[in-house]
């Protein structure tokens, strides 16, 4: 079986909900990171074998296979295949996991995983309009087998499960904007980022004609354990998450080109890490974000390692109980987890945010020069995303 490489991976800034990145169009704004692994790396775009991308909301400038119309509108090749797939805010990780399995079956020698997500003009729920009323996205028939609850609730209850408190959830969340701050002062994203030109817009949302240069994320707060303490609960009045410990909502995309071993090294190419495995796996559905768990203890098991093995880990901070709640079960070092800010501090733009935290991670264990790293992810539905890299 072929052994799978990162050649390359990149991400945009994150931009905040109506921020920087809001007048941007989905289709520009992944079209950019697409073509930009291949201004970077000397690549010739036109001998990937597919790209698969990860979008959430696919309605609107999200629709209509955007990762295909993306690649078209960046003035990439045509006869390169595209698909878009959904598996809730693990999409783009999925998208890897796929890219991951072409290459390794030798159906392709080379592969784009990439995601994208705009969610400042394409908001969560915007796949289920009020009008025309198309249905709803579950009936009486899934109710007789699960409880259909929201994510929030869902983090609610891991809370619960793993005895979780307020103290815990907001430390953590001071915690992760303090690693942020840290990672932006001392330049840590500078390899991974690719800036760009976006529009300006009115009060409105409308574009005024004028552009400004994006280049830092966005989501960033100077805060302390007593402003976070003071927010209102989320999800339920007496629960443990608050905007302060949850992910945000913001605009993004991100893509990671994999190869072959053997193809990059015929092309000169010196990668910058092995893809040792990668999973999707289900979990119960109500408790709905507990899947970094089994993904976790999949990847450890058939891959002969511990914990103790994996040096970085880059975790998704959908809510604060998701890592806490993965820490206590897997018994990590939180050092070693989310090492420059998650998602509560950097953003978390669904679709895009897979494949980012696969740049997060890929360019840290160079930056730091450590060997083995961990992505994984919770996803709504009850599913849970994991990759094993090793430098």
């Amino acid at each position: 079986m072929p052994e799978v490489v990162v050649v390359d991976a990149a991400r945009t800034p994150f931009g905040k909900r109506k921020g920087a990145l809001s007048g941007m169009h989905a289709v520009d704004l992944l079209g950019i990171v697409q073509r930009a692994v291949f201004d970077r790396t000397g690549v010739d775009p036109s001998t990937v074998g597919q790209v698969i991308g990860g979008c959430v909301s696919q309605v609107g400038m999200q629709s209509m296979n955007v990762t295909r119309t993306a690649w078209l509108t960046a003035g990439l090749p045509f006869t390169v295949p595209s698909t878009t797939v959904d598996a809730q805010c693990g999409s783009s990780q999925q998208a890897m996991t796929l890219a991951y399995g072409l290459v390794a079956s030798g159906a392709v020698e080379s592969a784009l995983a990439c995601g994208v997500e705009v969610m400042s003009r394409v908001p969560m729920g915007s796949t289920t309009p009020r009008d025309p009323n198309a249905g709803k996205p579950v009936n009486k028939n899934y109710w007789s087998h699960y409880e259909f609850t929201s994510q929030f609730e869902g983090a609610e209850r891991l809370a619960e499960k793993y005895g979780i408190v307020r103290a815990d959830t907001d430390a953590f969340g001071k915690t992760s904007q303090d690693k942020a701050a840290r990672a932006w002062a001392e330049d840590r994203f500078a390899t991974q980022l690719v800036t760009l030109d976006a529009p300006d817009v009115d009060e409105a949302g409308k574009p005024t004609g004028t552009t400004h240069h994006v280049a830092r994320d966005e989501g960033l707060r100077a805060t302390t354990l007593e402003a976070l303490g003071a927010l209102k609960a989320t999800g339920r009045t007496d629960g443990v998450h608050t905007a302060g410990t949850s992910s945000q909502i913001s605009d993004g995309a991100s893509a990671v080109l994999l190869m072959s071993r053997e193809k990059a090294t015929a092309l000169g190419l010196t990668p910058m890490a092995t893809v040792v495995d990668s999973v999707l796996v289900g979990c119960d559905p109500v408790l709905m974000l507990e899947g970094p768990i089994p993904a976790t203890r999949l990847l450890l098991d058939r891959n002969s390692l511990t914990m103790a093995d994996i040096d970085l880990v880059e975790i998704n901070e959908a809510f604060a109980s998701v890592v806490l709640a993965w820490e206590r079960e897997l018994k990590a070092d939180l050092d070693s987890v989310n090492v420059n800010g998650g998602a509560i501090a950097l953003g978390h733009p669904l679709g895009a945010t897979g494949t980012a935290l696969v740049a997060k991670a890929v360019h840290e264990l160079a930056r730091a020069d450590k060997e083995q790293a961990l992505v994984t992810m919770c996803c709504g539905g009850g599913l849970g995303t994991g990759t094993l890299l090793r430098r």
